[in-house]
């Protein structure tokens, strides 16, 4: 029974349930579940650096910045299609990646952590002066949705609201992404990253350039947070100087740790976890920065590995019932 339990497709299924969430859910669980999916993304993409390579970096909002102003700035103010604003985000993103990280790598450690948060922090300065560009400190609100026109005559989607729409395409959208970035750490590419993180100076001894490989998983991580980015402004419905500052980059941290490094699942785990506990305890208390905080700092005790190493603790344990 646990085989074929372990054989069932789990993402498909995942995307599947997903894509059903605006018909048997009310607008306000089809919003929570486009929040999800885009912070998802985004924990994942840093958890190639954390995770996979051992790169702790506290600046990780620095792209999902970009991004967002990138999609942002293409589709309101130059009237770029969303089929090019999406894709340009991802770019803008890595190469601003590829510049910091050309410094950042040649640091270990905390050095390292302290640098890219550093860099983050120029990122939103020049969001939150450059008004003629960025729009200052007021941001860019009235994000538009993408032309999603062709949606309508699809049957069943076709009765359903734009933002629905919307939902749909970044359930899609992130399922690729996600599915391009199983793909990467199940390389040969991901392989060596994971012998970096184990021991770094042994990859040396071996011939791999560290700071190389260091330098272009610092870059995809960036780019694939610059297309979360890309989605979370249209989601949001405007770009402001927040989305990359610490506080942004601290939360993704969070779910990361919440969820288990070094699990590919663990991040969005960590990113369900987080969100559904912060909307539950905001209803339920004024003092709920006190009693999430309370609550993360119990689950990373009780659970050392994350959620996800939770999940996979259990699961043996079931086995092992079942075949006893």
């Amino acid at each position: 029974m646990m085989t074929r339990l372990g054989r069932a497709p789990w993402p498909l299924l995942v995307v599947a349930l997903a894509l059903l969430v605006p018909a048997v859910g009310s607008r306000f669980y089809t919003f929570l579940a486009n929040d999800v999916l885009i912070w998802a993304l985004f924990a994942t993409s840093l958890n190639l650096l954390v995770g996979y390579t051992g790169l702790v970096s506290f600046g990780h909002a620095a792209y999902f910045g970009i991004g967002a102003y990138t999609t942002g700035i293409l589709m309101k103010k130059l009237a770029v299609p969303f089929v090019l604003a999406f894709p340009a985000a991802g770019i803008f993103a890595g190469l601003a990646a590829l510049v910091f990280g050309f410094f950042c790598v040649r640091l270990t450690r905390i050095y390292f952590a302290m640098l890219t948060l550093a860099f983050a922090q120029i990122v939103w300065a020049i969001c939150f002066k450059w008004n003629e560009v960025t729009g200052g400190e007021q941001g860019m609100p009235e994000i538009p949705y993408p032309a999603l026109d062709w949606m309508d005559r699809l049957p069943w989607v076709g009765d359903l609201r734009t933002s629905d729409h919307f939902y749909l395409l970044t359930v899609l959208l992130v399922a690729l992404c996600l599915w391009a970035l199983r793909r990467i750490v199940g390389s040969p590419f991901g392989r060596i990253l994971t012998t970096i993180r184990e021991n770094p100076e042994r990859a040396e001894f071996i011939g791999v350039n560290v700071r190389r490989y260091e330098l272009i998983a610092f870059v995809v991580a960036g780019a694939f947070a610059g297309l979360a980015g890309g989605l979370f402004g249209i989601f949001n419905r405007g770009v402001f100087p927040d989305f990359a500052y610490w506080t942004k980059s601290s939360e993704v941290l969070i779910m990361t740790l919440l969820g288990g490094m070094g699990t590919f699942y663990g991040p969005p785990l960590g990113a369900l976890a987080l969100i559904l506990l912060n909307q539950q305890i905001v209803s339920y208390t004024e003092y709920w920065p006190f009693v999430l905080g309370t609550i993360l700092v119990v689950l990373l005790f009780v659970f050392p590995g994350g959620l996800a190493g939770a999940a996979g603790i259990v699961s043996r344990r079931l086995a092992r019932a079942l075949r006893a």
